[in-house]
């Protein structure tokens, strides 16, 4: 039964190309209006009588929130909760409820075909194609970049929650050995390494901790430069985890072999980034589409609308400022 309650979702492209089923969150609110996008100067106004906000990356600031008497429920599309002032939500008895765990799948994937796609040199043998390389070979095959086997290498993995783990069963299937490493901030584990210690033992590190004040450049050029000269780096978590610059030098001087990011510090990067460089070697960007597949997006409208319902049977679940 739908309840008598008016939602607004800011956002709804980021979210919905038009392959997902939407039926479970229309059944969730008596209305349900969906705007593609909303610009900062009609959030107050779209969501004047609304109940409920969902937003992806819309910022709900303190005074948006005032402005809006009526609001209820935020309901965030994903998991990062950095665009709701939370503190503020919550001294107007706002509920605010993410989605969790929706993307593994496709992430720990997406996290596992930049390894590959490094370790196998893809990038370079495709371009070296593209450039007539292998039909002027003189051999049958073109062995011209270095192809290295993940098994028997070490993987590093720092943050080993629901992702962190998916990411390394799968490279344990391919015969890798992981190795964990202790975040800044956290009480000391004895299966977590310190980082001065993690990394010079690793043939390949990947990020999978959240973005905090204590994780800001957590790889910086002083880490860099205790990883082996052929690491490789992955990063799907968020941008600022690396001080960019630092990696964009590190790869200029042939120290690593390699590194892939599916994030960037500013996103989109509108006002340019030093790991857009063209000249800069052995780098793969994605942009930000890791956790993108449907089946992903469709877990999240599922848990949009079962968000809603449990806060309105008065269990909320998923509450991030309680």
């Amino acid at each position: 039964m739908n309840s008598p309650t008016r939602a607004v979702f800011l956002d709804h492209a980021s979210l919905d190309l038009g392959d997902l089923d939407m039926a479970p969150l229309r059944q969730a609110f008596s209305e349900l209006t969906l705007h593609a996008s909303t610009p900062p100067a009609q959030v107050i106004e779209r969501l004047q009588d609304a109940q409920v906000a969902i937003t992806n990356k819309v910022a709900l600031d303190a005074a948006t929130l005032a402005a809006c008497p009526d609001l209820k429920l935020i309901l965030i599309s994903a998991t990062g909760t950095n665009n709701v002032d939370l503190a503020a939500a919550r001294e107007r008895g706002i509920c605010v409820c993410n989605c969790q765990g929706y993307g593994t799948p496709s992430v720990a994937q997406h996290c596992l075909m930049l390894l590959l796609a490094l370790a196998t040199r893809l990038p370079d043998y495709q371009l070296a194609i593209r450039d007539g390389a292998w039909q002027r070979a003189s051999q049958f095959c073109l062995l011209d970049f270095p192809i290295i086997e993940l098994e028997g290498k070490t993987l590093g993995l720092l943050g080993h929650g629901e992702l962190g783990g998916a990411v390394a069963r799968l490279a344990e299937a391919f015969g890798m050995r992981v190795l964990l490493g202790a975040l800044p901030g956290r009480p000391p584990r004895a299966d977590r390494l310190p980082l001065h210690e993690l990394l010079p033992q690793v043939d390949a590190l990947t990020l999978h901790c959240p973005l905090t004040d204590e994780t800001r450049n957590l790889i910086g050029a002083a880490e860099l430069a205790l990883m082996k000269p052929q690491a490789l780096l992955i990063n799907t978590a968020r941008g600022g985890l690396v001080d960019e610059q630092a990696l964009a030098d590190a790869l200029r001087a042939g120290h690593l072999g390699g590194a892939a990011f599916d994030v960037l510090r500013e996103e989109p990067p509108r006002n340019g980034n030093p790991l857009l460089a063209a000249d800069i070697p052995r780098l793969i960007i994605t942009p930000h589409n890791a956790w993108g597949s449907r089946e992903a997006r469709q877990r999240i409208v599922g848990q949009l609308s079962e968000n809603a319902s449990h806060f309105f049977a008065g269990a909320p679940k998923r509450v991030v400022n309680g």
